[in-house]
């Protein structure tokens, strides 16, 4: 096939802007955020999971508190009683049980206190371990709302970029010969399109030709379309080819 040089100097920008649309797809599809967001969704259900048995925790401690604090009033009315009762008897055996029961209510008023303290404690505890589990998980969410922000931004961004250079390889490749862009599209389907030879390297390839491939491509025609020996692509000469 014949074809101008600067016609198949062109074939070199086809090639640029295709390798564009590639890497732009590749970034359309994979933006560089979406492994840390997958893993910040994981981390985000372990973490939720963790906080879910730390409000059990906190619940129970609470249900306990208020059941002590139930049996406390329980206690201090039974107690407020019997001393009117005590107050009220002129029978020495009858003051004497009062006072026991009195006793016994004073005593169980105590371990409840204690009680009561312990729990108070342990949901001091728990209300500060949910709250920073809940700072975990708003830290996590922030994070993930973040990167997902910054993955559709570079979605949106690669998208632009497949426009325009889609749009620019039509407006290059209508000042081409078809029959020339037909070859080239053949062989980009496979691989590289076209290369430039720069000191006997094929920058499709990137390998060095041999010197008998070099011989054969001095020998050609400024007009010939030859191919890299080596990868077939398009073989673009230039004053920078070291023929």
């Amino acid at each position: 096939m014949k074809a101008s040089p600067s016609d198949q100097a062109r074939l070199l920008e086809l090639a640029a802007l295709d390798a564009g649309i590639r890497n732009a797809e590749h970034a359309r599809r994979n933006p560089a955020q979406t492994a840390r967001v997958k893993e910040l969704l994981a981390l985000r259900q372990e973490q939720s999971t963790a906080l879910t048995g730390m409000l059990g925790a906190r619940d129970d401690a609470r249900a306990e508190l208020a059941r002590i604090e139930s049996d406390v009033v329980l206690v201090d009315a039974r107690t407020a009683r019997d001393a009117g009762r005590l107050a009220a008897t002129s029978s020495a055996k009858d003051a004497q049980g009062l006072e026991h029961e009195i006793a016994s209510l004073t005593k169980r008023k105590s371990d409840l206190e204690d009680a009561e303290l312990e729990i108070m404690e342990r949901l001091e505890a728990a209300d500060a371990a949910v709250a920073a589990q809940e700072e975990l998980i708003a830290a996590t969410n922030a994070e993930g709302a973040r990167l997902s922000a910054e993955g559709k931004t570079a979605v949106a961004d690669a998208s632009a970029r497949i426009e325009t250079a889609t749009r620019d390889r039509s407006a290059v490749a209508a000042q081409v010969p078809s029959e020339l862009v037909a070859l080239y599209d053949r062989l980009a389907e496979r691989g590289v399109g076209a290369g430039e030879l720069r000191q006997r390297t094929c920058e499709g390839c990137r390998m060095v030709l041999a010197g008998t491939d070099l011989q054969v491509l001095r020998r050609a025609a400024d007009d010939d379309v030859v191919m890299c020996p080596e990868c077939g692509c398009i073989l673009v000469r230039t004053g920078e080819s070291g023929l």
